[in-house]
């Protein structure tokens, strides 16, 4: 492991820091710098991110810059650790985990005072990293940056990426790849996994320590609460479960998998945290499996929803010593099973154009579009944009052509178009055409950039981030893109190491 490197080395890049978690205290983490990432290259930058921590671009594009997101040089005013967490992973106790190949730089003062993390991603060994090397390779890393980038143009919470830093180094994993890091963002990286691991471990003070930061830091109205007797705790799990049930609802709508939800990769924000086995559904498979280390579909599509709660009541059980009483952890988590039904139909009901109150035959009419759907394996994407370019006034032979069952769909469009008659047409299509993608991150599209990269060729990188960052708009010459999985993308492994 590397260790802290002298100051004086120090470079500024007029950042501003803050670095309250350092400040909990080495109950919370080991204090440690990133390893050094030799001869490193750039891959891919969010200037949208640069912005948002007030970084230039000259700055960005400066050598300097590049050095300091290898890891290679320390930034001025940072603190950078590896923190420590548990968790239970595919359903078992994992125990200590932690960050085993992340360095959380500290935490960056923003212009709206909310402040933001900045952590390296591949950045070498920690007392965490167990039997790993610490490295992440470029094809996750790239998947990462993209990734986190599309989900927030989609307006879904999620971490962001900053940039990604390539370099010839070797990591060896089913084969031998190349070594990258790739800078991430959020307000905070905390996991359910760090309350699971003081309580597992009867830390009972850093338990509570670490509720209160999090209560005072994110979730301040926990302390006004009425609810739960004025239990901030139960306020706190409460708030979380909210949270995580609307992320997932719009996981669900846009046809996302994430593919290892283990408690060590959710977030205490409702973030969407942790880009690894990933896929946007190309045909419409509720039991899709994107993960080739899942076998038994622990996290399959379907049933991300289920498996959320279940988290959740793992993060009750490790607040329980704070809340005190078994009736509250479990009313603490009551929120998720109105709020995850509510914002889902919410979001298919934007889907579909529905711009006017919500009636009791609309999830019957939702429910029955899925079961078509699923029925022909339609592809999920391109059925939605289809459909809303039809409610803009295009012709129906584009949404037709989808389907098998034409009579089976022939039948649902009479219904739908009875509901929308009293929709102004327009209305309806705006509100689809900014609902529903034009561009996702396909695996296929992910690999032809991964490909190019391996070659130093970074303009799929750069094509793929424009339009993800837009991906509502259509981006005239870029239909392809927009168009059917070759079949060759059927045959791509996505797994953990991914």
């Amino acid at each position: 492991m590397n260790t802290l490197v002298d100051g004086s080395m120090a470079v500024d890049a007029g950042l501003r820091w803050n670095n309250r978690f350092a400040a909990l205290g080495p109950s919370f983490h080991t204090r440690l710098a990133p390893h050094p990432l030799p001869d490193p290259y750039w891959v891919g930058k969010s200037r949208a991110v640069a912005g948002q921590l007030g970084l230039s671009d000259a700055w960005m594009d400066s050598p300097v810059a590049l050095e300091v997101f290898a890891g290679n040089l320390p930034l001025s005013g940072s603190a950078p650790l590896a923190s420590v967490y548990s968790g239970h992973q595919f359903g078992q106790w994992a125990g200590q985990l932690g960050d085993g190949r992340a360095i959380l730089l500290g935490e960056v003062a923003t212009g709206d005072g909310a402040g933001l993390e900045v952590q390296l991603k591949g950045s070498g060994l920690t007392p965490y990293s167990r039997m790993g090397d610490g490295r992440a390779v470029l094809r996750s890393s790239i998947r990462e940056f993209l990734c986190s980038e599309a989900m927030h143009a989609l307006g879904i919470p999620t971490s962001r990426a900053l940039c990604v830093v390539g370099s010839d180094a070797p990591v060896y994993r089913e084969e031998i790849e190349t070594a990258a890091v790739v800078t991430r963002v959020a307000p905070s990286f905390i996991r359910f996994g760090h309350f699971e691991h003081f309580s597992a471990r009867g830390q009972l003070g850093e338990l509570k320590t670490l509720a209160d930061f999090v209560i005072d830091r994110f979730y301040p109205a926990c302390r006004e609460t009425a609810a739960f007797d004025g239990n901030p705790y139960a306020a706190l799990l409460e708030a979380v479960s909210g949270r995580t049930a609307a992320m997932v609802a719009q996981w669900q709508a846009v046809g996302f998998c994430h593919g290892v939800m283990n408690t060590d990769n959710m977030s205490i924000l409702g973030l969407t945290l942790d880009y690894g086995p990933f896929q946007f559904l190309d045909a419409y498979d509720p039991g899709h499996i994107c993960n080739h280390s899942d076998p038994q579909g622990r996290y399959a599509y379907n049933r991300q929803p289920n498996i959320a709660y279940w988290n959740l009541f793992c993060l009750g059980q490790a607040l329980l010593p704070l809340i005190g009483e078994p009736d509250q952890a479990m009313a603490a988590l009551e929120p998720f099973k109105t709020v995850f039904p509510r914002e889902l139909d919410a979001r298919m009901r934007a889907k579909l154009g529905l711009t006017d109150a919500p009636r009791e035959q609309d999830r019957d009419l939702i429910d029955a579009l899925l079961m078509l759907m699923a029925q022909d394996r339609v592809d999920y994407s391109i059925f939605w944009r289809r459909l809303s370019r039809w409610m803009a006034g295009e012709g129906g032979e584009p949404v037709q052509d989808l389907f098998i069952d034409r009579a089976g769909l022939d039948a649902w469009m009479l219904r739908y178009q009875e509901r929308i008659k009293t929709i102004p047409r327009w209305d309806g299509a705006h509100q689809m055409l900014k609902t529903n993608p034009r561009y996702i991150l396909r695996n296929h599209l992910g690999e032809e950039a991964i490909r190019a990269a391996k070659v130093r060729d970074y303009s799929w990188v750069e094509r793929l981030l424009t339009l993800l960052e837009r991906p509502f708009e259509e981006h005239p010459g870029n239909e392809a893109l927009a168009g059917f999985p070759p079949d060759w993308a059927s045959t791509l492994s996505i797994s953990c190491s991914s």
